[in-house]
């Protein structure tokens, strides 16, 4: 996808630029895959707010994804390419042989009429999904399933992508985004290709009412505050932060600060971290 860019005839318009959804089906969504979903402003269960700057922004519905891609061995018709408001990636809504609709997530160059199919005996082609053990060394990957049924959990966000880069018994190898190598059970899914929307990360938001309608609030710094409300707040004029590094609104160190949980279960197939250490 393409970025469109507009003649600067606001100031805000200088620098705003958007995705060119031209290449995007021009139809409603699915009604039997659409959910509801409702507002939380990023408050939990207890009504307490846990995300920081969030509220307001466009309405919107939940587009059913399937991350599983368990429909084996039946061929589905690609109808639509479609947006989705709650993932950097575009949708694409597949009808199979025996008349099922599902949402799948859009890979980079899937086009509106292509034939798709998940299985082990499928074609090694853009859309396809299969066992990371029918998967030759090399191949690019995206979501890509942690546990074998439970569905896709990487590389799902637009241009993102992952290597296999080797098998050996029971595990595959795989060079995640983000540079890490982690070994995953062979049985898990993948699909073939990167996912698309590859421009999504060079679209500029241009001015603070788009970034309104995304459901984020303002963000205030730190060292504007009243010493009261921040560590970095207080002083005469610009202050530095005054402490060895700076930290969190509660006092936590905010650069370097390792918060990873010692999940030793999921640790062990990290075969080199993405910070090289």
């Amino acid at each position: 996808m393409a970025i469109k860019n507009y003649k600067p005839t606001t100031a805000s318009r200088r620098n705003m630029s958007v995705t060119d959804y031209s290449e995007l089906s021009k139809v409603a969504p699915e009604i039997s895959l659409l959910l509801p979903m409702n507002k939380k402003a990023g408050r939990n269960s207890y009504g307490r707010i846990t995300v920081r700057h969030r509220g307001g922004g466009n309405r919107r519905k939940y587009r059913i994804i399937d991350f599983k891609r368990q429909k084996f061995d039946v061929p589905g018709k690609v109808l639509t390419l479609e947006y989705d408001p709650n993932r950097s990636s575009h949708i694409a809504l597949v009808e199979y042989a025996d008349g099922e609709k599902r949402y799948i997530i859009a890979p980079e160059g899937l086009m509106v009429g292509q034939e798709i199919m998940a299985g082990t005996e499928a074609d090694i082609k853009t859309g396809n999904a299969l066992p990371l053990s029918s998967i030759p060394v090399g191949t690019f990957v995206h979501n890509v399933e942690l546990h074998p049924g439970k569905g896709a959990q990487l590389a799902r966000a637009a241009g993102n992508m992952a290597q296999l880069m080797a098998k050996e018994g029971k595990m595959a190898l795989l060079r995640l985004p983000s540079g890490e190598l982690r070994n995953v059970p062979a049985e898990c899914m993948a699909s073939i290709g990167q996912v698309g929307n590859i421009d999504h990360e060079n679209v500029k938001i241009g001015k603070a009412g788009r970034k309104r309608n995304m459901g984020w609030r303002p963000q205030v710094r730190g060292s504007v505050m009243n010493p009261c409300d921040h560590p970095h707040g207080g002083g005469e004029g610009k202050s530095p932060v005054g402490r060895p590094s700076p930290t969190t609104p509660w006092g936590k160190p905010a650069l370097g600060y390792k918060t990873r949980a010692k999940k030793k279960a999921s640790n062990k197939y990290i075969v080199k971290r993405r910070n090289s250490k």
